[in-house]
């Protein structure tokens, strides 16, 4: 694994190694203590980040390395060309959180360091990945797990149709009609599934893409960049809030998920966010465990 640009470019053996590494880190964290001694993270951010930040920060430092961050337009002052190719001379990885996939692409292309994707408008692999690692630690055995997302067919939609189909998870996602995920990675999803002998498959009804679900997963209606439309879609959106109707629906034992920040009496509800279903929180403490199991492999 070179960068981690795309879901994809973390293989299907990769990715049961990266869930069983985190493992390992997260219950024997002594142990790696100094496994990166020396080693230095660049974190660059075009988006507000409390997540990302704080648990690749904390990651690496707890993995004996340090990082240091810049906030603001990549490509602005310089050629992202130019600004990758310092980068590299300087640190030894890159964690980039920005609003276009192509900065990933073009970072990726000219640094000769490992560039990892914190977030982009097609992508969220570290949060599928660390949401992946939840869900293996509830259950164990993820063939026998359903999730379900409900709301906007956005980057956090496409990043768990390609981890979860690809390690047996059945998933099924409920969106208004015309913001389904798109369509090519829908079809390899799809693909990735029927090797696995999973279930993808992609509604307008959210109660029937809860059913039998063991998880429900909802995300922001209006990710940072759409702020325009957000009076728009809150109203396209309403009948897809997980609320305590729909959570019921899925079923008595029913989880509930969500990557944060969370617009509490929007795409759910507080009562919901605050229930004993909720397992928010563990989601974000598993990215710390989850990033230092990327970071360990991808870094020499």
């Amino acid at each position: 694994m070179r960068d981690l640009r795309t879901d994809l470019d973390l293989g299907s053996g990769d990715l049961e190694n990266l869930l069983a590494l985190a493992a390992r880190v997260k219950k024997t964290p002594g142990e790696y203590a100094n496994a990166l001694n020396g080693r230095y993270l660049s974190l660059l951010f075009e988006k507000p980040s409390l997540r990302t930040r704080l648990t690749f920060e904390l990651a690496i430092k707890q993995l004996g390395g340090d990082s240091v961050t810049v906030i603001g337009q990549i490509g602005d002052r310089e050629p992202i060309k130019d600004l990758a190719r310092n980068l590299d001379r300087w640190t030894d990885a890159i964690v980039a959180r920005v609003f276009s996939q192509q900065t990933i692409e073009d970072l990726a292309q000219w640094a000769n360091v490992p560039v990892i994707n914190g977030l982009s408008d097609l992508y969220h692999p570290c949060q599928a990945l660390a949401d992946m690692f939840t869900l293996k630690e509830l259950f164990e055995d993820l063939r026998r797990v359903k999730l379900a997302f409900v709301g906007d067919g956005n980057n956090m939609a496409h990043s768990l149709l390609l981890c979860a189909s690809r390690l047996g998870m059945d998933l099924s996602v409920a969106t208004p009609p015309g913001y389904e995920p798109k369509m090519n990675i829908l079809a390899q999803a799809a693909e990735f599934a029927r090797e696995s002998n999973s279930v993808v498959e992609v509604t307008h009804d959210p109660f029937a893409a809860v059913r039998g679900a063991a998880a429900v997963y909802t995300d922001v209606w209006a990710s940072m960049g759409q702020e325009n439309e957000a009076g728009q879609r809150r109203q396209i959106f309403e009948p897809y809030q997980v609320n305590e109707a729909l959570i019921e629906a899925a079923g008595p034992e029913s989880l509930f998920m969500h990557c944060l920040p969370a617009r509490r009496g929007e795409e759910t509800t507080d009562a919901v966010a605050e229930s004993e279903r909720s397992i928010i929180f563990e989601q974000a403490e598993n990215r710390l465990h989850v990033q230092k199991a990327l970071l360990l492999m991808m870094i020499e």
